[in-house]
């Protein structure tokens, strides 16, 4: 059988939206099924089913990644674990770092005792931790630089990790996040406040508002993955903000990867006008079109749920198609994209999200 991929966004539909990806592959006759991040618990369950339905019926699975954690990224993972025989968990547990850590909490004198600490924080990492210990599942590090199957890690680092436990909003008790936790504390009411309140303007082509705000520290420790399959090159950011794209994209030369240009682009954060700017778009997809293009130069997708009022923002839609983007939105839909790949019954064509011509105040 001839190379093909097949790249999966599974619908994730609660009040919040989330993240759900599998992607199965042929190279050289040789199949790999790679799962990025699962959902809740309900939509783990579904993303079993969806594996066993359209893959093959297979017991295996190469390589699964949770990017961060966030429960509406890792909780449904556990399903994937418990249900398949699973070659490799990709993850970045703050624990495992703890010697590290250990200078940035002056009120920790014991390291077992910040290690309880650190898993009681982030309580989905350590579920899945503990079924791949219990499974007998190898657990590695998706930092920069590593290849997971066909994918290079462009971000994060180490060092930008171990700055964003840090600073997270989960770990005030540090000397490194106490200003920062403090300002994340109001700036979350500021925030809250702006979404009760937010407001439309009519823009005309080209014109852009992202927020001023930063994303979240647990969403900047978001794995961000780089690869080319059937000559598409294809960028997955799970929910990484400015910060992690930004040293996702000043890395990127090292991996022997240039930008601008993808044909798959999975846009980060369900769509969030907190996590892109004009610049960071210009320098992924590269620059502003003088018109709409006639035919497309990428597909972009954003993984939202219908009943989700935040997301996704229209800018971040106007911003892709400025640069020639088709935008997908999953929507109470699942989504399957790729080259070569075998046909599926009740599977329908995608329509593109027409164009904005509002957009969020800044």
């Amino acid at each position: 059988m001839a190379d093909f991929y097949e790249l999966d966004f599974l619908a994730v539909e609660t009040q919040k939206s989330g993240d759900a990806i599998s992607l199965r592959y042929s190279l050289n006759g040789q199949e790999f099924i790679h799962v990025i991040d699962g959902g809740f618990a309900e939509t783990g369950e579904r993303l079993v089913t969806h594996i066993r339905d359209h893959y093959g019926s297979p017991s295996y699975i190469d390589h699964v990644v949770a990017t961060h954690p966030d429960g509406d990224h890792t909780v449904g993972l556990r399903s994937v674990l418990e249900a398949f025989d699973v070659g490799a968990l990709w993850m970045l547990r703050p624990w495992h770092y703890v010697d590290l850590l250990m200078p940035g909490f002056p009120t920790y004198k014991s390291r077992s005792a910040l290690v309880s600490k650190l898993r009681e924080l982030y309580p989905n990492l350590a579920a899945l931790e503990d079924i791949a210990i219990d499974r007998g599942i190898p657990i590695y590090e998706p930092l920069q630089g590593a290849t997971i199957g066909v994918f290079t890690v462009l971000a994060p680092s180490l060092n930008h990790f171990l700055q964003c436990v840090w600073e997270s909003d989960r770990t005030p008790e540090t000397s490194m996040g106490e200003k920062a936790s403090a300002f994340t504390g109001l700036a979350s009411l500021v925030l809250e406040a702006a979404k009760r309140a937010i407001n439309y303007t009519l823009a005309s082509w080209g014109l852009e508002a992202f927020s001023p705000e930063s994303s979240s520290r647990e969403n900047e420790m978001s794995v961000v993955q780089y690869g080319v399959l059937c000559d598409q090159r294809i960028l997955l950011t799970a929910d990484a903000g400015r910060d992690g794209l930004t040293e996702a994209l000043d890395y990127a030369p090292n991996a022997g990867v240039s930008f601008p240009g993808v044909d798959k682009f999975q846009v980060p954060h369900h769509g969030s006008r907190r996590n892109l700017s004009s610049e960071i778009c210009d320098r992924i997809l590269g620059p502003k079109l003088p018109a709409k293009a006639e035919a497309s130069l990428f597909n972009a997708y954003i993984r939202s749920a219908k009943a989700d009022p935040d997301h996704p923002r229209k800018v971040v839609i106007r911003a892709c198609i400025h640069r020639g983007g088709n935008v997908y939105m999953t929507e109470g839909q699942s989504i399957v994209t790729g080259v070569n790949r075998p046909t599926r019954t009740g599977w329908t064509s995608l329509v593109a999200a027409d164009y904005p011509h509002e957009q969020e105040e800044a």
